[in-house]
């Protein structure tokens, strides 16, 4: 395996915000450690929060909507699509609030390959809204879904028109490269990387750019002048791009930088994983992995969980393994390739106790 490039189901009905009155300092207190916890990617305990806020009546429709994006989160994507379609159903929800309820709708319904739903959310988007880069782009992405790449297209030039950042082209570019449409994302690539850069983050940005394009030379020259200008992002960055051209030993270096320098080092403890196991320092690897699920947040959580079981494998020890991966995707369950390898642990586990079976009755 190779990675460099969950809660109660309410369905009540919503209260009437007359009954906010009667809420408990215990249930606001709820509502407010739900959002906190949501931000920071705790969405199990946030949903649990949100449902007790939910059955106190505690602002119906913003906690409907809280605990749809923690499903959202946790790929429950049938049960977030009930608690948005609850929150919309509520009193008074504000249009700010509808415009934000069905964004993550349309979201769900993308993830279930409900595409005519959540085209329908875009498009009563499209007739009630001021249309943004982020209702363009889900507009596109859905309609690309769909196969209809003029409408697609159309829209993700709308998007790329209103936010013309390296993070947008990055963007349309990956749900291109979804649909095996790569030539149609790096023309936004490309776009992006016309202007000149003006600080480090704009060096950094433009060598991410060049490291999707497999420029290696670009990214390089790119990331050492963000590195220049003090960018800690540029390191772990350039470390991605020495591992990719075999080189362990620079990558090492640009990793346990990042880690000294970076507030949060989850990244580079991932890299150093990552070059441990380019050494089969396996041990190493489970160290690092370790060290950077303690400090990660939920961005770089996947992919060191994704790793360890990798490391798992690699050891041999696939019991382990096929555990981890099960964990693994109860938290990520449309990753498609730790799925097949679900499977083939299964494989693996099941002969080692039918080998193990067969040396007892000999």
């Amino acid at each position: 395996m190779n990675n460099r490039k969950t809660g109660l189901f309410l369905a009540a009905a919503c209260l009437s915000l007359t009954l906010l009155t009667g809420c408990s300092a215990e249930s606001t207190k709820n509502y407010k450690q739900a959002a906190q916890d949501l931000e920071n990617g705790n969405y199990e305990v946030a949903l649990e929060e949100y449902e007790a806020a939910i059955s106190a009546g505690v602002k119906p429709a913003q906690s409907y909507r809280g605990a749809g994006v923690a499903q959202l989160k946790l790929g429950n994507y049938d049960e977030a699509v009930t608690y948005f379609s609850n929150a919309l159903d509520c009193d008074k929800v504000g249009k700010a609030l509808k415009k934000d309820i069905l964004s993550y709708r349309a979201a769900a319904y993308l993830k279930l390959k409900e595409y005519e739903e959540a085209m329908a959310d875009c498009q009563a988007l499209a007739e009630s809204y001021n249309m943004d880069a982020d209702l363009y782009f889900l507009t596109g992405e859905t309609a690309l879904a769909m196969d209809s790449y003029e409408e697609a297209s159309s829209n993700f030039e709308q998007a790329y028109g209103e936010d013309a950042t390296y993070d947008r082209a990055l963007q349309i570019y990956g749900a291109y490269l979804d649909k095996d449409m790569e030539a149609d994302g790096t023309r936004y690539l490309e776009a992006a990387l016309s202007g000149n850069a003006k600080n480090a983050q704009d060096h950094c940005d433009r060598g991410r750019v060049y490291y999707y394009m497999d420029d290696y030379e670009n990214a390089t020259a790119e990331l050492k002048q963000a590195i220049d200008g003090d960018n800690t992002e540029a390191l772990a960055l350039l470390g991605m791009v020495y591992m990719d051209q075999g080189d362990s030993a620079n990558a090492r270096t640009m990793f346990q930088q990042y880690v000294s320098q970076a507030e949060n080092g989850a990244k580079g403890f991932n890299g150093l994983a990552l070059c441990d196991i380019e050494d089969g320092d396996y041990d190493s690897a489970l160290s690092n992995i370790s060290s950077g699920i303690h400090v990660a947040d939920a961005e770089d959580m996947q992919s060191l969980l994704f790793n360890e079981i990798a490391v798992y494998e690699k050891k041999l020890d696939f019991q382990t393994a096929l555990q981890k991966a099960n964990e693994y995707l109860g938290l990520y369950p449309d990753d498609k390739t730790v799925k097949k390898e679900l499977a083939f642990l299964k494989t693996r586990v099941s002969g080692e106790d039918s080998s193990a079976d067969s040396q007892l009755s000999d």
